[in-house]
């Protein structure tokens, strides 16, 4: 899962091949070498979230896949760590790309990312993996998003709309704990107001839908993403579904599962 931070590798510098920690100086993008970009801005998104955006000189591109993966390089008291993060930005954003981060409390690379201040410079390398997506090729998406494995989904999403031949429908499910911590309201609600996009909301901490924007209330449910509540999705989606997963491992095992006992075959899904 490549929405929130999944650990590549760990260890001290001395165990660490000189070639694969050696960096380039091109603000190219290359999956065998780290190259720095600097942090253009930090913006909080809530009380353990931040949106970084960084900038690729000479109005440069990464050119990224749609739900490709970059990797970070991180050094936290001695040691080394890899990261792996999916850009949010569309692939061919010319100056900059943003990175959707969460902190956690006892994270090794969290310690290091809550140092960073606009100017920083930041090592990456990639990029790695993605979705093979083609405009129409299916009827409908169902995307299955727990915290920032909506990360991926974005710039699929933000492809879909950009394409005027592009007759996807979309529903996207976005699972968070309470509704303070749904990320990039503006965006979403932004995505949600084409005809062919619709978003869900899962709340799992959330007990009642009253306190909530009475925008918000039609389209969020309380509590866990459930066997049930999947198959009600699923009911109510305008075609058969081909699905995308991004959240933690025991997310991503739960959907699965979800989704085999309602009939999706293993080869209408896709896990990040």
């Amino acid at each position: 899962m490549l929405g929130q931070a999944k650990m590549i590798s760990i260890g001290t510098a001395s165990n660490i091949s000189y070639s694969q920690w050696s960096s380039s100086n091109n603000s190219e993008l290359n999956p065998d070498t780290f190259t720095a970009f600097s942090i253009s801005s930090v913006e909080q998104l809530t009380e353990d979230t931040y949106q970084y955006k960084f900038e690729l000189p000479g109005n440069r591109s990464l050119r990224l896949s749609l739900g490709q993966h970059i990797v970070l390089r991180g050094v936290v008291n001695g040691l080394e760590v890899q990261r792996a993060y999916t850009p949010i930005s569309p692939g061919n954003a010319e100056g900059y790309f943003e990175v959707l981060m969460k902190c956690y409390e006892a994270g090794i690379m969290s310690q290091y990312i809550k140092t960073w201040k606009k100017g920083d410079m930041v090592f990456w390398r990639g990029p790695f993996g993605g979705f093979p997506y083609r405009p129409n090729k299916h009827g409908e998406l169902l995307m299955l998003a727990s915290g920032t494995g909506l990360a991926p989904m974005l710039p699929i999403l933000q492809s879909i709309t950009d394409d005027e031949e592009d007759e996807t429908f979309v529903t996207l499910v976005g699972c968070f704990c309470t509704f303070d911590k749904i990320y990039l309201k503006p965006l979403l609600q932004d995505l949600a107001r084409y005809w062919n996009i619709r978003i869900f909301y899962v709340l799992s901490q959330e007990t009642s839908l009253e306190k909530l924007p009475w925008s918000y209330q039609e389209n969020t449910y309380t509590g866990r993403l459930s066997e049930d509540l999947m198959k009600t999705i699923l009911n109510s989606c305008r075609r058969k579904p081909f699905v995308l997963i991004c959240g933690s491992s025991a997310f991503s095992e739960d959907m699965c599962r979800y989704l085999k006992a309602a009939g999706i075959e293993e080869n209408s899904y896709f896990v990040f």
